[in-house]
């Protein structure tokens, strides 16, 4: 009897054994499936860099000869970027002058800056080279931008040529500007200062920076095209005492940078001046 008893015993335990290895292989098994979510973050990551915005990155390497140009789009243009800009749009300009009277230079200045000489993001992406947002009565279509607040509604364009048909428009159209129809068509500063007055444009150095443009890229000589004249400005009384520059109308941080013989960054590391701006009547260091 004792012997059965035994052999049961010993029966049962095998059975045991048996089922503990059967439950072990089902789970070695099942772990062959985890290493298919680890892929999952090495195709996803690459795909978000692709869809991530980039504004000119190439640009952003060029640092001789570069300016920043700041509106509704922050770039970094070379000269050789803005002449080229010009002669593409030059004739653009002054079509809508004859047209529309609005100078040509200030149409050039403001494409300029508003656009990053034609790299800033709604430039690239809506043809549009003034910011002019939607306002009411617009029906054609339309980007979302953050600018003063954001995701605002911006006009898009199928060519830059109608952006700049539709700037001289509401500029001639719109009862707040038709002080500026009133001046003369070559008087660029006055215009400037105008739009700014008229509230074109919420930055204080808008005149300024319009001015700057037009007198170092010389569009004062495509209004004369249009015109049938030679006008010239005069040159600018430069005021330097003991090594303070003040600042006169048209001066930047990179044209005064070339004429003391600094960077840009040096410029602004003497005057504690943390972004482009400088106003008309300010003192700079312009000596180490």
């Amino acid at each position: 009897m004792m012997k059965k008893i035994v052999i049961v015993l010993i029966s049962l335990l095998l059975v045991s054994c048996g089922s503990t290895k059967i439950r072990t292989t089902k789970k070695t098994t099942s772990t062959k499936s985890y290493p298919v979510t680890k892929r999952y973050p090495v195709k996803t990551a690459p795909t978000a860099k692709e869809n991530s915005p980039k504004e000119n990155p190439t640009k952003e390497t060029k640092a001789t000869g570069s300016e920043v140009l700041v509106a509704t789009s922050k770039v970094k243009a070379t000269t050789e970027d803005v002449k080229k800009y010009i002669e593409d749009f030059k004739e653009t300009a002054k079509n809508n002058m004859k047209v529309h009277g609005v100078p040509a230079s200030i149409t050039m200045a403001q494409g300029i800056l508003e656009s990053g000489a034609g790299f800033g993001q709604l430039a690239k992406e809506a043809n549009n080279h003034f910011g002019i947002k939607c306002h009411t009565g617009w029906t054609g279509e339309s980007v979302k931008y953050d600018d003063d607040a954001a995701q605002e509604c911006f006009r898009k364009y199928k060519d830059p040529a109608e952006s700049y048909k539709d700037h001289s428009t509401f500029l001639s159209t719109r009862k707040r500007y038709e002080n500026l129809f009133k001046l003369d068509k070559g008087d660029y500063e006055a215009w400037a200062n105008g739009l700014k007055q008229a509230g074109y444009a919420t930055d204080v150095l808008y005149p300024t920076k319009l001015i700057g443009i037009i007198e170092r890229y010389e569009l004062y000589k495509i209004d004369n095209e249009v015109l049938g004249r030679n006008f010239v400005p005069k040159p600018k009384v430069v005021t330097s005492v003991d090594g303070e520059h003040i600042v006169q109308q048209g001066d930047t941080l990179y044209s005064l940078s070339k004429k003391y013989n600094l960077t840009v960054e040096e410029l602004k590391s003497l005057n504690n001046i943390l972004d482009s701006g400088i106003s008309i009547g300010q003192k700079l260091k312009v000596k180490k």
